[in-house]
């Protein structure tokens, strides 16, 4: 039985205040006067106030309700080094019996993961308390059980804003004499200029070793390596090279250090992702023609496209007397342009030339070598392509794998996207493309070739090759056996994809890894990593994805389009994933290229132990434990930790079922007894 003496004035309390007073004024002065019948007076005015005041006797009926303690387990990434996993589940298990034993107590457990999105790196543990918190009356709250390596990333700066009334413990699943070796990136630029130097700065950190050097792998781009020595805490700035648009990746991996508590965080990454300053292309055009100018406006019109364009407008064996001096304003360059600056073009066109003398046969060998150490032609034919003098039979004809017949197909066609080129990223979805006849323009006229080598992608009259594709060395040649393309730049019968079509054919002789052939590459998608694998044959093989972790996981692809196949794999790992189908290799950053996981492994009690103070509570390493510290309850206001045992906070929370309510003036006997008083203080009067 739960008894309380409660009031319920039925006038409010200046109103009773006053009465008070005045009666006792009244009663004074009946007093000082000698007048009689002054203590009924008093004892009716009492008991007026009284039932005025409503007194009355409460009685709840109390349901008792259970003190709610929060267990917070922490299975992030960093969890499962050393044995630290079995201490965890060991102490969950010991914590759910001791918490049983307690009574008229409840244990609620909330699991952590590691994030996987960048923003919310790390391990937050006091996030998930406070989701677990807005769940739970505060009145009830008994108090918070972390069982974690101690690195959590979400320890609240200022402790007066924890915004608890209880105890927050601390179990410490990790070692104290744990030693551990990592790689730290201090400073990788995001981009970089391709064909320029970047410099990537990194250090080694180690915990628990003696110093000494450090051996050092620094694994490039283009799979060559260089081994080094650092002493741990050393900056070391290594330049690394831009060689191709696109990601370039560079390894760096320190030796494992002996019985260190992981190798996961003794190797980083630095991607570098490469962006072309300008594109310089040279353009030579053998004669002036309708597509000339269609040419030079498409190059113009891109503003990080450098041109330089040399056009032959008077062939050596015309004759009409126009004096020699007159010929040209300012005399050509070509030795500087074919010989001394030729590496530093990124693309050479050559648009309808035909050999007339104006070049030497030496600069066009030249142009041979230049493709063969990397570099990039595009020849547009006419005509030219198929007589005599064209530049087959030259020395270009070295990386030249179409050989022409010596005929020129005349006759209107639409260009065709072959069953090869319907897979080569250059060709595949054109616009326009689809269907059995494509939606656009048609051309008159076709250098008659075979194809020896490479990859016919468009077809043209009679399906004679109309463009072809190939690699030579180290270099690309891209061979278009019309010069009608100005015709879709004009629009004529509607137009077509010229400025699309050279804009990749550009793109692919420079190696950009978005129009390669073959090709394997994955991106972030929200929780899940999106595989993708470009390729020209008809079958690809699985593709084995090595997480974070060292665990590796099958991923088989589908196709979605001629050339691309996919697949989607759901992560929960933040870090490097490193994919490889056995032939192509490729990494996806996936959250943070350095999670916070495997910054600092090492178990800890630093970070938790403010957290700890401010509230009342302790922190306990398990190894010095064979269970857990002992578990009792406490009032509030008294000690909730000590060597070794900690406790949670008795609320004696409870809800009320019933309320029963007894007035003491509100009662006819109550109205018998004030009418009494009043009779007895009239009848004293009147004697």
């Amino acid at each position: 039985m739960n008894w309380d003496f409660t009031i319920a004035p039925l006038l409010p309390w200046p109103f009773l205040a006053a009465l008070l007073a005045a009666g006792l004024v009244f009663i004074v002065i009946t007093v000082m006067t000698r007048g009689r019948g002054w203590l009924l007076r008093s004892l009716a005015l009492a008991l007026l106030l009284l039932a005025l005041v409503n007194p009355s006797l409460r009685n709840e009926d109390r349901e008792n309700l259970s003190d709610i303690a929060i267990a917070v387990v922490d299975h992030s990434r960093s969890q499962s080094f050393g044995d630290r996993t079995e201490r965890t589940e060991r102490a969950l298990t010991d914590l759910k019996q001791a918490v049983a034993r307690l009574g008229n107590t409840e244990l609620r457990v909330v699991s952590v993961t590691s994030n996987v999105s960048a923003e919310n790196d790390g391990t937050r543990l006091f996030s998930a308390l406070n989701e677990a918190l807005s769940e739970v009356p505060p009145e009830r709250f008994a108090g918070a059980v972390f069982i974690t390596d101690g690195q959590v990333h979400d320890v609240p700066t200022d402790m007066t804003r924890l915004g608890v009334n209880a105890p927050l413990h601390g179990l410490i699943t990790g070692s104290r004499k744990e030693i551990d070796r990592r790689i730290v990136i201090e400073q990788s630029p995001r981009f970089g200029i391709v064909g320029k130097e970047q410099t990537v700065r990194f250090r080694v950190d180690e915990t628990g070793n003696t110093p000494g050097p450090i051996g050092v792998t620094i694994r490039a781009n283009n799979g060559e390596e260089q081994n080094i020595e650092v002493q741990a805490g050393q900056s070391v700035s290594l330049p690394v090279l831009v060689d191709h648009g696109g990601q370039n990746i560079t390894e760096i991996i320190a030796d494992p250090l002996p019985g260190e508590i992981t190798e996961q965080n003794n190797r980083a990454i630095s991607i570098i992702e490469g962006i072309r300053d300008r594109l310089r292309v040279l353009l030579v055009s053998g004669e002036p023609h309708p597509g000339e100018r269609t040419w030079r406006n498409l190059l113009k019109a891109d503003a990080s496209v450098d041109l330089v364009h040399f056009t032959i407008l008077r062939p050596p064996e015309k004759q009409d007397g126009t004096p020699i001096k007159e010929l040209s304003l300012i005399a050509f360059p070509t030795r500087e342009l074919f010989v001394e600056k030729l590496d530093e073009f990124d693309l050479i066109i050559f648009d309808r030339y035909q050999r007339r003398g104006i070049l030497p046969m030496m600069y066009l060998a030249n142009i041979a070598d230049y493709v063969k150490r990397g570099g990039a032609v595009l020849i547009a034919a006419g005509p030219d392509f198929a007589a005599e003098d064209g530049l087959y039979n030259t020395p270009l004809n070295a990386v030249l794998q179409v050989v022409p017949s010596g005929q020129v197909l005349e006759g209107g066609f639409k260009p065709h996207v072959t069953e090869r080129g319907q897979r080569h990223p250059v060709t595949r979805g054109l616009p326009g493309a689809e269907g059995a006849t494509p939606n656009w323009g048609r051309w008159f006229r076709l250098v008659d070739a075979d194809a020896e080598a490479g990859e016919v992608v468009m077809s043209g009259l009679d399906d004679k090759p109309l463009l072809v594709l190939s690699r030579e060395e180290q270099g690309r040649l891209a061979l278009l056996l019309s010069d009608h393309g100005w015709l879709w730049a004009r629009g004529f019968e509607g137009g077509g994809p010229q400025t699309e079509l050279l804009r990749r054919l550009a793109h692919w002789l420079m190696k950009e890894p978005d129009l390669e052939e073959e090709y394997l590459s994955g991106k972030q998608d929200n929780d899940s990593i999106q595989i993708e694998r470009r390729t020209m044959a008809d079958t690809t093989d699985p593709v084995t994805v090595t997480l974070p972790s060292g665990t590796t996981k099958q991923v088989e692809l589908h196709q979605v389009t001629p050339g691309v196949w996919r697949a989607n794999l759901p992560v929960t790992e933040p870090g490097i994933h490193r994919l490889t189908d056995g032939k192509l290799t490729a990494a996806v950053a996936i959250g943070s290229a350095d999670p916070k996981e495997t910054a600092d492994p090492v178990a800890t009690d630093a970070k938790l132990a403010p957290a700890a103070r401010a509230s009342g509570g302790g922190l306990y390493w398990l190894e010095d434990y064979s269970s857990l510290p002992r578990i009792v309850k406490a009032d509030a206001g008294r000690q909730m930790a000590g060597s070794g045992w900690l406790a949670f906070k008795a609320n004696d929370a409870h809800r009320v079922r019933a309320v029963h309510e007894l007035p003491l003036f509100s009662t006819l006997g109550a109205l018998a007894l004030l009418l009494m008083a009043f009779a007895a203080m009239w009848y004293r009067e009147g004697r």
